[in-house]
């Protein structure tokens, strides 16, 4: 317990020789982002994922076998939008590859203004009801911002940060576990990773099955341009944690 704890916090609050430097609580933070973004598009925009992608591959063969409540082209849809992402988030990384809080702040800086198009799309839809115009206005500007930030994350090499998806980060912590003759590496990195996603959907739950969309992804947008915001104020030259990972 001490050990997961003293990791939790060293993940939390990094001290100053850390490789990583402030990348894993920002990271944290992107993981909230997802649980948000997940619980608008599958509460709020048909039954999809803009952020995983392993639930879409599976929406998409339910719909074409006829399940009701799915749609094959919102699960085409939010593909084709986060490999565009994660297109745009691998050129990105190909331009900042020496520089990680380059990568990050830019990355971050793009989501934000994705997400934030799709704040003003929201507040402006029909007394907040999501017509399909609005509803696939979303699924693509958040599976772009989802996409590219999937692929920044993976460049920048954070273990046990994907900030996208949990299977692996929850594989480790049973299959590296103590009980299972592992040494168990950052158990405190790995729980806070699931529940950053789970804080971030229990909340973008609340909000959305209680009519606040807008405000869910205006939530969102501040998550970004706080983390955009930071990273760029830290990513000075003389940090030793920017270079590549």
């Amino acid at each position: 317990m001490r050990r997961l704890l003293s990791d939790a916090v060293r993940t939390l609050v990094p001290r100053g020789e850390e490789r990583h430097g402030p990348l894993p609580p920002l990271m944290l933070i992107l993981t909230v982002v997802t649980g948000l973004v997940d619980a608008v598009s599958y509460l709020a925009l048909g039954h999809v994922f803009v952020a995983n992608m392993t639930g879409n591959v599976v929406f998409l063969g339910f719909a074409l076998a006829g399940a009701e409540g799915l749609s094959a082209l919102a699960s085409v849809v939010a593909m084709v939008s986060f490999l565009v992402g994660a297109l745009t988030g691998g050129r990105l990384a190909t331009r900042f590859a020496t520089h990680r809080g380059h990568l990050l702040g830019a990355a971050t800086a793009v989501q934000s203004v994705l997400v934030a198009v799709t704040v003003a799309a929201a507040a402006v839809s029909d007394g907040g009801r999501v017509t399909t115009g609005v509803q696939y206005t979303l699924i693509v500007l958040l599976g772009l911002a989802m996409g590219l930030q999937n692929a920044v994350a993976r460049r920048l090499g954070v273990p046990d940060l994907t900030t996208t998806v949990l299977t692996l980060t929850l594989t480790g912590l049973a299959a590296d576990s103590t009980p299972a003759g592992g040494e168990a590496p950052r158990p405190g990195r790995r729980i806070l990773s699931v529940l950053a996603m789970f804080l971030g959907a229990l909340v973008g739950a609340q909000l959305v099955l209680h009519g606040h969309l807008v405000l869910t992804l205006a939530l969102t947008l501040v998550l970004l341009a706080v983390t955009s915001a930071i990273t760029h104020r830290l990513s000075t030259a003389e940090a030793t944690w920017v270079g590549p990972a």
